[in-house]
């Protein structure tokens, strides 16, 4: 009877167990609530102070530099790889990105190109490769193509019909104009002058 009693007692227990709330685990934050609430902070003046406070720290600058040169060199090694070389082929095939990837390289290239020009060693550079027979060949070939007199011609026109070309030469028109009469002016006045002159001494 008691062991009966006992496992009556035991089973209650276990149902009341079973039946009792049981603690519910909270829900994982959502992405962007986390996001929009970390960005509110960053822009709060607490938020601003703490970031300079964390950049002017002397550990993070050197990390930061650390991670930079880490970066470069990995950036390097990917892109001077075999699957770096093949990425890049494949990605210049396409015009858009070309495009693009030429754009966004523009301003540094004229940078470049504009300070290897006053590089003396860099002309010399270029004057060896102008001088080379074969460089010659293909640059008359080139000036002789169809291809090219079609571009020069377009350039040519379009260079005309610019109202900043008809402009400057409306104005070195007007310029040597003025400059030929007052050559004739002088020249004239010369003139009369030695006729003057020429009457005196007949006189």
């Amino acid at each position: 009877m008691k062991i009966n009693a006992l496992l009556l007692l035991f089973g209650y227990f276990l149902i009341l167990g079973s039946c009792a709330p049981q603690d519910i685990s909270p829900p994982p934050p959502d992405y962007d609530q986390t996001k929009k609430m970390v960005v509110d902070i960053l822009k709060t003046d607490e938020g601003k102070k703490a970031i300079q406070e964390i950049m002017a720290d002397e550990k993070v600058k050197q990390q930061l530099v650390i991670e930079q040169a880490v970066v470069k060199e990995t950036l390097q090694q990917v892109l001077t790889s075999e699957k770096g070389i093949k990425f890049w082929e494949k990605a210049m095939q396409d015009p858009k990105f070309a495009e693009s990837f030429a754009k966004s390289l523009k301003t540094e290239q004229e940078k470049t190109i504009k300070a290897l020009m006053k590089d003396p060693e860099y002309q010399g550079m270029m004057i060896d490769i102008l001088k080379n027979p074969e460089m010659e060949k293909t640059m008359v070939d080139v000036l002789k193509s169809k291809q090219f007199r079609q571009h020069l011609q377009q350039v040519i026109t379009e260079t005309l019909n610019s109202p900043l070309f008809q402009a400057k030469i409306q104005d070195i028109l007007v310029k040597s104009a003025g400059n030929i009469q007052q050559a004739t002016k002088k020249q004239n006045e010369g003139e009369e002058q030695e006729e003057m002159s020429g009457n005196q001494q007949e006189q």
